[in-house]
């Protein structure tokens, strides 16, 4: 039988089926066979928040989108070329968002009468064939049946079997891709390897799937994906708390103190406790606290005594650890608090992406509680945005709130890890005796930057008072004077202020010093806005792109550059947090593209709204 093999550049798969059906685990071993090949990559990880999800109906979706191409790619694509549908449910919530022309993989036992009215198709209605699907490509295959059947030898039952059902569709993509299976047979064999019949059946659905593909004589065609042009060096797929993790582990190296981890497990946040606890050889201590207020205050009580402390949480969790924040600033010591934002307010969407959480950051706390805040824009960059909220909390004695989001915690995408070499050191000065002019310890008394000395507990002769009642300046002794209260409020703005002075100038990512449009991001909108510029930039427009690190304090020259463009959209996921910032500081009329579905801003829809604002379409 004769095949062809056609070359693509850029192909958008979407994973869909019940939350048991392996999705997840699907997504990511495709996804790690395609950054071993050096193709880029972005991955949408996208799920139910219950742990068994009702079976067979749309909220119990969970899907995996994975976007591969031999370009540069900044996004995981807002359409799909490729839908994998194991049940009706899955087609149904998924279909709209793939191309016309795409293809449909149709697990035909997913869509029998029970799993029809359990999706809520009327009675009557089959979408697989009543001609609805006449504008895709629709390949049927009872995945179910024939992952039976490449395990009737096995020993496993019906429901055992049908678990293997995913490795079928992977090792069928793995065909069509014209993908080697090695990688995902090297998992199965360390994950299984002490439960051979699992093992066994693993290998054999995958097996199977992937001999369908090249025995039937239906699919005439496979396809290709040539390895993108990177930056040399090396490279590993790395999602966005996991690079969190190893920011830490980082910064904990290069500063010589040990990390320890505070945590009570939420999501998003909790694979990077899970992640950290892997890693006791670099001195890591993790603790899982019996609730929130505990996770930060024993990560104070560590900073209070040298350590790198460090909590981490997500919306919910962060309204709990708002008092102890505060207590961290009054100390003023150096302590990470990460918050991997969610849906909300309460419980909200917990697994669902929202960047909502802007400005309880800002100002969240009871009294004038000033600390800086850093945000990272993609799953990669989660390490180095923490490595450098490391480096501001030691240097400059103050506690740092860290802003993901499920976006980039769960997405995956290649990263050049750096060398050990390669990174800035982290200076750390702990006060060890008194000065030569110095009677008596004084530790509020600040150097040129408005920093304290940390002064470890039990060092001799630097015995001093410590807690959340107002201190008097330079003493530290407990004060009610209210002219001493209005010195220490300004004084420890002042000192977050002029962090300012110690922060790298914003620089432009893309586009002209000046123009008509300037896109001003943070966070996990980064990918959409560049994809958008890139196209609007290559039409020729004047439209630039700056995307802000650090949200507090902002760099010096910010205001510099908003007054070089006429108009300036800032995209955020929430109803406009960033955009009241930007107004209140700058007095600049921005506007704002809000979204807030639970789902990452497209890139169509940002060239949709500059086009606009240029004049293009109406």
């Amino acid at each position: 039988m004769s095949r062809k093999e056609e070359l693509l550049q850029d192909v958008v798969i979407k994973f869909a089926g019940d939350s048991g059906d392996g999705m997840q685990l699907t997504g990511s071993q495709f996804t790690n066979n395609t950054a071993l090949l050096g193709i880029d990559l972005a991955t949408f990880p996208d799920f139910p928040a219950e742990i068994r999800a009702p079976q067979g109906t749309l909220p119990g979706v969970s899907g995996f989108q994975l976007r591969f191409s031999s370009n540069p790619i900044y996004t995981p694509g807002d359409e799909c070329d490729v839908l994998v549908a194991m049940n009706a449910a899955a087609l149904k919530a998924n279909l709209k968002a793939l191309k016309k022309g795409g293809k449909i993989i149709a697990n035909t036992d997913g869509f029998d009468a029970k799993n029809l009215r359990l999706a809520n198709y009327p009675d009557g209605i089959h979408p697989l064939d009543d001609g609805s699907l006449d504008g895709y490509e629709l390949i049927r295959i009872d995945i179910s049946k024939m992952t039976r059947e490449a395990l009737k030898e096995t020993s496993l039952g019906t429901k055992e079997k049908d678990r293997a059902k995913n490795m079928f569709v992977l090792g069928f993509l793995y065909w069509m891709y014209n993908r080697d299976m090695e990688s995902t047979l090297h998992f199965f064999r360390e994950k299984f390897s002490k439960k051979p019949d699992i093992l066994d059946s693993n290998i054999k659905a995958l097996q199977a799937g992937y001999h369908y593909g090249d025995t039937t004589e239906t699919f005439t065609t496979r396809y290709r994906v040539d390895k993108a042009k990177m930056e040399p060096g090396v490279y590993r797929s790395i999602m966005g708390n996991q690079a969190l993790a190893y920011g830490l582990i980082a910064a904990s190296r290069q500063s010589g103190l040990p990390l320890f981890l505070g945590s009570y497990p939420i999501t998003p946040a909790s694979d990077i406790l899970h992640e950290l606890s892997r890693h006791k050889a670099f001195g890591v201590k993790t603790f899982q606290a019996e609730d929130e207020i505990a996770a930060i205050t024993s990560a104070i009580g560590a900073a209070y005594g040298g350590s790198l402390g460090v909590t981490t949480t997500s919306g919910p969790g962060m309204a709990l650890k708002a008092e102890a924040m505060g207590l961290a600033v009054m100390m003023e010591i150096p302590l990470i608090i990460c918050n991997i934002q969610r849906g909300g307010p309460s419980t909200g969407l917990p697994t669902k992406t929202e960047q909502s959480d802007l400005l309880q950051a800002y100002y969240g706390r009871n009294g004038e509680c000033p600390m800086p805040v850093i945000a990272a824009s993609t799953p990669s960059d989660c390490f180095a945005a923490i490595y450098e909220a490391v480096r501001i909390a030691i240097q400059h004695m103050t506690p740092v709130i860290f802003l993901s989001d499920g976006y980039i915690a769960n997405g995956a995408e290649p990263w050049r890890f750096p060398q050990s070499q390669e990174l800035a050191p982290i200076a750390v000065q702990f006060k060890t005796d008194l000065g030569h002019h110095e009677d008596k310890f004084q530790p509020y008394l600040r150097d040129e930057r408005l920093v304290r000395p940390w002064a470890i507990p039990g060092t001799a002769g630097l015995e001093h008072r410590i807690g959340g009642l107002e201190k008097q300046n330079i003493t530290g002794n407990v004060s009610y004077d209210p002219d001493n209260h209005q010195l220490m409020v300004k004084i420890r703005q002042e000192k977050v202020d002029k962090i300012a002075e110690h922060i790298p100038p914003q620089h432009l990512d893309s586009g002209p010093a000046s123009g008509k449009v300037l896109v001003l991001g943070w966070g996990s909108t980064y990918g959409a806005i560049k994809s958008a510029l890139a196209e609007l930039q290559a039409e020729g427009h004047a439209v630039s792109h700056a995307h802000l690190r650090h949200l507090r304090p902002l760099p010096r020259n910010l205001g510099d550059i908003l007054q070089r463009f006429e108009q300036v959209l800032i995209p955020e996921i929430n109803n406009g947090q960033l955009i009241k910032i930007i107004r209140d500081v700058y007095l600049v009329d921005a506007q704002g593209y809000h979204k807030i579905m639970g789902v990452p801003i497209t890139s169509t829809e940002l060239v949709t709204q500059l086009k606009e604002m240029l004049g293009i379409i109406h």
